[in-house]
């Protein structure tokens, strides 16, 4: 398999822990990209209409777009271990991660607009508005951290992947001041083999 990959995106390193949790990640070889919300990566852009990273090429070619989809894809061709089958502990699982997706968006909409745009275009309401975004999503995983504990699915996975990515590009945010249950778990979990063979270099 073949992953388009950036090192700095936090959506490809929720992929990369998937797969390394799964005992898939030498299986997949990693193919750079140049995605970016303006210039769109032509090479990209032949496998799959979004040209987007990540974008997973499976043995056959074929191309599997949206970190959503690519995870539970290398799961299911791992057993199913990441993503509860059924029941209660599913939902709780994908709830999270659609949170932790969500905060990403915002971290990246407000870096969009810091590095895409002229500093004469960009909105301070847009950045204000996605960082509350962020904040609120921080104190909603501050409040259930303790149901984390020695969790390993695709919610804990999600939620890591997130506050790695703030920790990388927004280290002024200071998110685990105020937040100790949700720092405390995120430490232990950063110490991961998957974690730290994902680590990206220095922003």
């Amino acid at each position: 398999m073949k992953l388009f990959h950036s090192h700095f995106s936090p959506f490809v390193r929720k992929v990369l822990i998937c797969a390394h949790e799964l005992g898939l990640a030498e299986r997949i070889e990693l193919v750079p990209s140049a995605v970016h919300p303006v210039e769109r990566d032509r090479t990209v852009l032949a496998h799959h209409p979004l040209a987007q990273a990540p974008t997973l090429l499976d043995d056959a070619g074929e191309a599997v777009a949206d970190s959503r989809v690519i995870c539970e894809y290398l799961d299911a061709l791992a057993g199913n271990r990441l993503f509860p089958a059924r029941g209660p502990e599913r939902w709780r699982a994908l709830n999270e991660q659609s949170v932790a997706d969500g905060l990403l968006d915002a971290a990246l909409l407000i870096r969009y607009e810091l590095t895409a745009r002229a500093e004469s275009e960009r909105s301070a309401a847009w950045i204000a508005g996605h960082q509350a975004k962020i904040a609120s999503a921080l104190d909603w995983f501050e409040a259930r951290a303790e149901s984390f504990a020695e969790r390993l699915d695709i919610g804990t996975i999600a939620t890591a992947a997130a506050l790695g990515y703030l920790d990388l590009r927004f280290p002024d945010l200071a998110w685990a001041e105020g937040r100790p249950g949700l720092a405390a778990w995120y430490a232990a979990f950063a110490e991961r083999p998957s974690m730290r063979e994902t680590r990206p270099p220095a922003a």
